[in-house]
């Protein structure tokens, strides 16, 4: 059957379009020397990826929803295979080995791994007889999720670990996973966070008890969560020690960037900095003073947010962030109108990567989380992320196309 062009979800794309624009232009100001008038070659670089990442779009839209369906475990296989792989031929920088190297491209396994682990996730939680509380079912998904987060924690590379997590729990969520289940199994972690001080430990075991006590999930389930919590809580010293001194300089920062200002607090202060100076209408394109005299660090990558605040100010600022709303709305309305589950999880994981990292950068520019190196969805410079968001994209536009399909 022949693709109809008039099917397709045109504002979806255009929305996408608009935002990898906006981000060449704020990779070209990024990058920019006014003591020579030009700017370094990133920004070539950046159309190239889009030109790729948009000749993959226009050939996955032309494959049936079927397809993908049919090869979701050989993609996830594939996707584990290069974080494997990586560990042993990828390229270090900031001292994680992240990337495989061909020239003068690098290709990071980790974004194609978020795909992998999408179809994977949304066959097995679309086609299973389980029952949403089931443990079985909650186990199994579980370890589908754990596999790549363990390998890309081995890089180390935890802020992409944490898109994972956040992929698992949300098709749970979208899947029929009740709430308050999430809430027993997401415990153990902030366990993890209250044992820093036996007074918040204490306190919150005595809440969850109560609250399983409420709830009453069943024994074994039970159980499980409470052993859990005790061991997550017991091993939250050897946890911290076994951080990178860099991870854990960016959460002290984040809890007290004035720590170290010229250090690891650097970012986060030049960061605000950049955003406030921007004011309401910005210092105008090529005019930002902490992006152009560089004081600005990873500004056409993590902080491009910082970019795009100084130069345009609060409405430039806020122009984005309602394009990135309509995509986040469209997605899920696309998400909860198609018949086919495997097609709807598709769509609901789809924005979730896309809006996991967008908070997260954004939330990182402003001090609000820690610095975490993900990037910002279409904006920020990165070939393989940008053909990520676009494939992404396609995802989103052939759910869309056959919705009405079971």
């Amino acid at each position: 059957m022949s693709l109809e062009y008039r099917h397709i979800d045109w504002r979806l794309v255009g929305a996408a379009l608009l935002l990898s624009v906006i981000g060449i232009i704020l990779i070209y100001s990024a990058q920019f020397d006014a003591a020579t008038g030009s700017s370094l070659d990133f920004y070539l670089k950046q159309i190239i990826w889009l030109a790729i990442a948009l000749f993959i779009f226009a050939v996955l839209i032309h494959l049936p929803l079927r397809v993908i369906d049919f090869l979701s475990y050989l993609i996830y296989a594939t996707g584990l295979g290069l974080l494997f792989l990586v560990l042993f031929i990828g390229q270090a920088k900031y001292g994680a080995a992240r990337w495989f190297s061909v020239g003068p491209i690098n290709v990071s396994p980790s974004d194609i791994a978020k795909l992998a682990l999408l179809v994977a996730l949304s066959r097995f939680l679309a086609y299973t007889k389980l029952p949403p509380q089931s443990k079985r079912r909650i186990f199994i998904s579980a370890a589908l999720a754990a596999i790549p987060v363990l390998l890309i924690l081995r890089q180390p590379d935890l802020g992409t670990s944490l898109v994972f997590v956040a992929l698992l729990f949300s098709l749970w969520l979208w899947s029929g996973l009740s709430p308050l289940y999430m809430i027993l199994i997401v415990s153990p972690l902030v366990s993890l966070l209250a044992a820093f001080h036996w007074i918040t430990w204490t306190v919150f075991l005595v809440l969850l008890i109560s609250f399983i006590l409420i709830l009453k999930p069943g024994f074994l389930f039970s159980f499980i969560t409470v052993v859990a919590n005790l061991g997550f809580g017991i091993i939250t010293p050897f946890f911290w020690n076994r951080l990178a001194d860099y991870q854990k300089l960016r959460i002290l920062t984040f809890l007290d960037p004035g720590r170290d200002p010229r250090g690891a607090g650097y970012q986060i202060i030049q960061s605000k900095i950049a955003l406030g100076s921007g004011g309401i209408l910005g210092k105008g394109y090529l005019g930002g003073s902490q992006s152009q005299l560089k004081f600005l660090p990873e500004r056409h990558t993590d902080f491009i947010f910082s970019v795009l605040g100084e130069e345009f100010g609060f409405i430039g600022a806020m122009v984005v962030v309602i394009v990135f709303a309509f995509i986040f709305y469209r997605g899920v309305v696309i998400a909860s109108r198609c018949r086919s589950r495997f097609a709807s999880n598709l769509a609901f994981g789809a924005v979730t990567i896309l809006f996991f990292q967008f908070l997260v950068n954004i939330g990182m520019t402003l001090g609000l989380m820690p610095v975490t190196g993900l990037p910002l969805p279409f904006l920020s410079y990165g070939g393989t992320s940008l053909v990520m968001c676009w494939f992404l994209i396609g995802l989103l536009v052939l759910a869309d196309y056959y919705w009405t399909e079971y």
